[in-house]
């Protein structure tokens, strides 16, 4: 086969400038057909820019474009589609009142005398479903779906449309861990079967997994294409940033005897099954306290029954010596406890509003964000602006919406407001999930300094390292309990871990 033509996508000194700054500054990217190829960098490295271009989203200011060995030059996401590429955007773009048949076909429906053809293309996309190991029912509602099924219907999509070559967008971000096997299972399928793929991630254990080859952007440009065998995680990180990595470590002790947060006997009991059952612990003032844990073992739940989120079925939950369980969350979080949520999106932003609302979130009852029953914008947005210069916030100003920043910087404004709220406990659920190793270590800093200042902290977490490296005691929870109390200066991410699944037989809270 002629080189050229081994090629699925050629990109050779492609720029493109934004006002105030240059998102791709030279990038050269080539994907051999058939691959699995990682693209990966920092959030704001210009890899969702460099694959918006290719998928005609925006045009280049500089630089050349091949697919399958021919010059291209995209003017819209139609004229990609129809060389044969399609995108996954890490955010879905579905219809929940739709069935998945007609989310599949919308925009390319089948016609037969000016009548959509259901049945035809029910039967393609049960093809589709069946060659490339994707289970999907065409007469399924998409709002009965969860992540990872939604994720199969956007490849289905894409496949439904021709795409040889798929470019995906963060596309483990918000799956669990049986769901990602399952796509790596569905990704390999499809590259049997001689699709091309474009991997953006920036966890880089599972690019290790899965990618033939990696691409590395840093600050818009490449810096290096590499093969999984020849590099660690460590080695791929530093590409990314360009220097040494910090790892996350608690240093000297800051713990205190005065117990800020204390759970006694707590269960919490829905549909006749207990979520929680016997939680008793303590967190003192200048101590991490982690939780390890399966996803769905309880932790979530115990995140919320803390912040009254979740009602107690039995037992106490003081703050400071004071019982709060009887209170709501609102009251709670004016009684000193700080949130991290596990999805900002969800839970921790209103990614329409602009940064200083979203600062206010949580807050909004007191000083600087009121004034008696007023809200303070002045105030507001004053507060906003200390956070951005003390937390690294990179953003225009404290007008622009929420969506408008990296998820990196995002996370580092939510970290910046819970802990200049004043906050005495501060639930930390999964703090550096979906953010680059620059911001994950400048949030590791943040709550190191937190917790040297005599902030409490619960971390909630399933990056083992990041477990281990911060806190000053590990409690593991399996099946709504606590099974274990773990010295993190003297466990393994491996003895760690056979306690999270329970194949430790010495289990002992």
């Amino acid at each position: 086969m002629d080189t050229d033509q081994a090629k699925a996508v050629e990109l050779e000194g492609i720029v493109k400038r934004f006002p105030g700054v240059v998102a791709n500054d030279g990038v050269d990217l080539v994907v051999q057909r058939g691959e699995i190829h990682a693209l990966v960098g920092e959030n704001g490295a210009g890899k969702s820019t460099l694959m918006k271009i290719l998928y005609g989203m925006q045009s280049p200011d500089e630089g050349t474009m091949s697919v399958n060995g021919k010059p291209v030059a995209f003017r819209s996401p139609k004229e990609a589609i129809a060389a044969g590429i399609g995108m996954v955007h890490q955010h879905f773009m579905l219809a929940d009142q739709l069935t998945v048949l007609e989310n599949i076909v919308l925009g390319s429906e089948p016609s037969t005398l000016g009548r959509i053809d259901f049945k035809e293309a029910k039967d393609r996309i049960r093809s589709l479903s069946a060659a490339y190991g994707l289970d999907v029912d065409p007469n399924e509602m998409v709002e009965t779906l969860g992540v990872g099924e939604r994720q199969r219907v956007e490849i289905i999509k894409v496949l439904y449309r021709g795409a040889r070559i798929l470019i995906l967008d963060e596309p483990t971000a918000v799956l669990v861990p049986q769901e990602i096997q399952e796509l790596f299972a569905n990704l390999r399928e499809l590259k049997a079967q001689g699709e091309t793929i474009i991997f953006i991630s920036h966890k880089l254990d599972e690019v290790l997994t899965i990618a033939d080859a990696i691409t590395v952007l840093r600050g818009g440009r490449t810096v290096a294409t590499v093969a999984p065998q020849d590099v660690t995680a460590r080695q791929l990180a530093e590409l990314m940033v360009g220097s040494e990595l910090p790892v996350p470590e608690t240093r000297e002790s800051t713990v205190t005897t005065h117990v800020q947060l204390e759970l006694s006997d707590v269960a919490v009991e829905r549909d006749h099954r207990f979520l929680l059952e016997d939680i008793d612990f303590k967190v003192h003032r200048g101590e991490i306290v982690g939780i390890a844990g399966v996803e769905g073992n309880g932790q979530s739940e115990l995140v919320d029954v803390i912040l009254g989120m979740e009602p107690v079925t039995r037992g106490a939950i003081r703050l400071d010596g004071e019982d709060v369980a009887d209170l709501g969350t609102r009251k709670r979080r004016e009684a000193g406890v700080g949130y991290i949520a596990e999805d900002r999106h969800r839970r921790a932003m209103l990614m329409s509003s602009p940064l200083w609302e979203n600062v206010m979130l949580g807050h909004q009852t007191r000083p600087p964000f009121a004034r008696g029953p007023w809200i303070d914008r002045r105030g507001a947005k004053r507060r906003t602006q200390e956070i951005m210069a003390s937390y690294d916030v990179r953003a225009p100003g404290v007008d622009v919406a929420g969506y408008a920043l990296s998820g990196g910087n995002q996370q580092k404004l939510v970290v910046g407001r819970e802990l200049t709220a004043g906050a005495q406990v501060l639930l930390a659920n999964h703090p550096t999930r979906g953010v680059d190793v620059g911001a994950q270590a400048a949030v590791w800093d943040h709550l190191r300094d937190a917790r040297g200042a005599g902030l409490a902290v619960l971390l909630v977490s399933a990056d083992l390292e990041e477990l281990i490296g911060l806190s000053d005691r590990l409690l593991v929870m399996l099946r709504g309990r606590i099974v274990a109390e773990l010295d993190p200066t003297d466990v393994t991410p491996e003895r760690l871990g056979s306690y999270m699944t329970g194949a430790h037989g010495d289990e002992a809270a």
